[in-house]
């Protein structure tokens, strides 16, 4: 099976459903892993691009700068007329930096980074390619939220058990809006960035059976013999 890192993950969601699988999979993160896994490397990502992965699967960049709904903190007050907030102008170009290096750590040949419905300063910084936009519904979890992911040698995600959404207004489709509905805090941010389980099975599902199989060491074949 493959090596996996699963870039900027604390949840461990996504490294459960490759390692379920037989991936040797790996998160890493600035902060600890919420499941306290062994299998979670705590640190910068850009240190450990180079040990030998076969799919980088980056969850949760800065997307907070870069989503759409954030576009009015770049300016003084949430108002263009106020002029630019300079210090968020330069969180944007490193949030974008740092997207872009992500995308293009050519030594891992399949990439994938997560990123959400971005303002137009952020597609221009990012150069974002070509991205699929999927909802949980997708995948058979009742729920509203539109991610991209930007593919790199990776195929799109085939829908799983599709749902059909409920009309607006009915409290079906408020129930299904939970992830917009939360309410604020500290942790508000880092509840909806979670990816639903779903959407990771179906990764691991789809894109892991991609991933080589292990190369068969020649001194255990000389030892077994």
């Amino acid at each position: 099976m493959g090596r996996v890192l699963v870039a900027c993950e604390r949840s461990g969601v996504v490294r459960r459903a490759f390692e379920a699988r037989g991936h040797d999979a790996w998160s890493c993160d600035i902060q600890p892993a919420d499941d306290g896994s062994n299998r979670h490397i705590r640190g910068n990502v850009l240190d450990h691009l180079d040990d030998g992965w076969d799919l980088l699967a980056v969850m949760h960049p800065p997307c907070t700068i870069l989503c759409n709904s954030g576009s009015k903190h770049l300016y003084i007050g949430g108002r263009k007329e106020n002029g630019r907030n300079e210090t968020r102008w330069r969180e944007l170009e490193e949030a974008a930096a740092f997207y872009r290096a992500l995308r293009d750590a050519r030594q891992i040949p399949r990439r994938v980074v997560e990123n959400p419905v971005m303002h137009g300063h952020a597609i221009r910084l990012v150069r974002r390619g070509r991205t699929q936009f999927v909802h949980p519904y997708h995948f058979g979890a009742p729920f509203f939220k539109n991610t991209g992911l930007e593919l790199i040698n990776l195929p799109p995600l085939e829908w799983v058990s599709p749902l059909t959404p409920p009309r607006p207004g009915t409290a079906e489709h408020r129930a299904w809006s939970r992830c917009h509905r939360m309410p604020g805090g500290r942790h508000q941010a880092r509840r909806r960035s979670e990816t639903y389980p779903e959407i990771a099975e179906a990764m691991a599902a789809q894109w892991g059976s991609l991933l080589p199989e292990p190369q068969f060491d020649l001194f255990q074949e000389l030892m077994a013999a």
